[in-house]
Formats: structure tokens, sequence, C-alpha cells
């Protein structure tokens, strides 16, 4: 099969299966690079690239085009997805792509500055001194748990009571790999989080078995704190928590900030 015919049926399979416009702009300007680079290299047949020619393409993209690895890896998914059709089309046996290694990225953390943190536990602190009510209690002990423990938002919504050691001064939860974790706190964090469930208790009448509830006293959703965090700071919408190492950290040098 020639490889541009193989190219437009490609293209044509895409708009078929209503593919985007951007996306298919998208893959007529990286597979059409490649095809091109192809033909020059007197490949004109599907079934003559080899993985060879593919790694040697991506190759040339990285050191004399200087494209970053998260280009490389773009580039590279959008020539398995052509061969993948390819395969699917019995234009070839297997995918020439499939054995290249996506290239490991920079992953670029952002994370609140230190007059984000203070403008959060001011904001909440006041809240909690004001309206005196559970809400406002809620949102800021999330604020100060996430800060002294470094909890992931998914490890917040899924803490439990049990999961807090007063006596020994840990938080128990579940990492990424599922393995439970024991994290330090501060004797600091510990008041705050045994303050806090007395007046749940005040509150609710029955304790839930998590933390963070909502209004029923069921646990809080994932979604629901990072919708919260999004209508609270619109501007840094979409920020991940720092990394744990980070956040205990900031909590120590900003301690002086709690009340």
């Amino acid at each position: 099969m020639l490889l541009k015919f193989a190219y437009q049926d490609f293209l044509e399979d895409r708009k078929f299966k209503n593919t985007t416009k951007a996306n298919i702009r998208n893959y007529e300007i990286i597979l059409g690079e490649f095809i091109n680079y192809c033909i020059s290299s007197e490949i004109l047949n599907v079934e003559d690239i080899t993985t060879s020619h593919v790694r040697q393409y991506l190759s040339d993209c990285q050191q004399k085009k200087g494209n970053q690895a998260g280009t490389i890896n773009t580039k590279l998914l959008r020539i398995r997805a052509f061969f993948n059709y390819c395969v699917e089309s019995e234009y070839i046996k297997s995918n020439p792509a499939n054995k290249i290694k996506r290239l490991k990225e920079d992953v670029k953390i952002n994370v609140f500055t230190d007059e984000q943190i203070q403008q959060m536990l001011a904001y909440y602190r006041r809240l909690k001194t004001r309206d005196k009510s559970y809400f406002a209690y809620r949102d800021y002990m999330i604020i100060v748990t996430l800060l002294g423990s470094g909890l992931r938002r998914s490890e917040i919504v899924d803490l439990k009571w049990s999961d807090v050691d007063f006596k020994n001064l840990s938080i128990s939860a579940f990492g990424k790999n599922r393995i439970k974790e024991s994290i330090p706190i501060t004797e600091k964090l510990a008041k705050e989080l045994a303050a806090y469930k007395v007046f749940c208790e005040r509150h609710f009448k029955n304790l839930s078995e998590y933390v963070f509830v909502n209004r029923k006293n069921q646990k809080m959703t994932e979604n629901a704190l990072t919708v919260k965090a999004d209508y609270f700071f619109p501007k840094i919408a979409g920020l991940k928590f720092p990394r744990r190492t980070l956040l205990i950290l900031l909590f120590f040098l900003l301690e002086p900030l709690f009340p």
C-alpha cells in the first residue's frame, strides 16, 4: 500500500469517526511531516516502514528541530494511531511504533505561593470566627490539614477519624501504590483536629466515620473539594497541591499564622 494513500485513508477514517477539526488538523501536520520524511528517505510503501525508521525520525525531531519530550511523545502518539489504523485495515501485520517508548517528561507542578496560602488561611479564619458554621470550620480545617500533612485531595476526602492517631501524632493514609503510610503531624494540628471533632459531634449529634463530610453528614467527594478550591481561587484553578514534603515544610514555616 502506498504510504500517501494510506495516509489519506486514515484522515478520511478520522473524519468519518467525527474527530474534531482541530485534531484532524493536528494529524495532518504531524503525520504530514512524518510522511514527507519517509518519502524523502525513499520509503514509499507503508509496509516498508520499520521501528528504526520511526525512531530515527523522532530522533531527528529532537536533535535537529529541538523538539522537547512532550512534543516527541505527541508525535509518537499520532504515528501509533496511524499505524494502528493500518493494522486494522490489514495494510501491515504489526505496528512498528509500538516498540518505541515514550520519553520521560519533566513534570512541572504548580504550587500555592506563601501569599496565596496566607490568603486562604486568613479568609477561612475570618469565616470560622464570624459565621461559626460547620462549613466555615470544615473548610478551614481542610486547608490546615492539607498544609500540616500533605495529604492529596483523594486522601483528604477518604480520611476517617480512625486514621487520626492523636496520641502518637500521626495520620494513616493509602498512598499512590495503595500502601498504607503513617504521616507525622504536629501537636498543633492534632489539637486543631481534636477541637474540630468535638464541634462535629455537637453539630451532627452522630459523628461520621469520615473527618470531612457534607451537609448530610456523608463523605465529601473529591470533585466537591476541587470545585471549592476553584471557587475560592479562580485564578489558580487547576493547581495541584504541593508534594507532601513541601507541604510539611510550609506548615512549619507558616505555623505562626495559625490561631
